[in-house]
């Protein structure tokens, strides 16, 4: 039995599910992450001095193809046109952190909310990697979902 996970057949074993009989509608999701680091650190990527340039610059160029290849990366998700992604980055002077807000939008069959949570993960990993060279103790942390609308289930807000 499937115990309600909509990955699994009735049998137990994996499969990609039908969406086949879904009506498409616009679906948008929202999520949000962050890192955390040194203050040395968190200086280099306010003032734009990193060694290897605009870190978040480029953090929100990863994260928007990491949303395009999230299919590629997790086994079971559908293949989406998407037709936006929003990256915002909000500097936390206080704590030293970065915190990475992406909205992705589709027209379709299934919800784009792994997208949208891909591409937090993908900027928050291209901050790591171009600043781990000065700090190889940063935390990524409270990735998760705030929000999706749209599909049959409808609106969801999240904390």
């Amino acid at each position: 039995m499937n115990n309600g996970l909509t990955h699994f057949n009735n049998e137990g074993q994996a499969h990609m599910v039908d969406v086949a009989e879904k009506n498409e509608t616009h679906r948008i999701a929202k999520a949000v992450g962050r890192i955390e680091m040194n203050a040395s650190t968190f200086e280099l990527i306010a003032s734009g001095s990193a060694k290897k340039g605009d870190v978040l610059g480029i953090a929100r160029i990863a994260a928007i193809q990491g949303s395009k290849r999230t299919s590629e990366l997790i086994p079971l998700c559908h293949p989406l046109y998407l037709t936006r992604v929003a990256v915002e980055f909000f500097l936390d002077k206080k704590n030293n952190a970065v915190e990475c807000t992406v909205i992705a939008e589709t027209l379709g069959r299934t919800g784009v909310e792994m997208e949208a949570l891909t591409a937090v993960n993908i900027a928050l990993l291209t901050i790591y990697d171009m600043c781990k060279a000065v700090d190889r103790g940063m935390v990524m942390t409270q990735i998760r979902l705030l929000e999706k609308q749209g599909g049959k289930s409808g609106h969801w807000q999240g904390k």
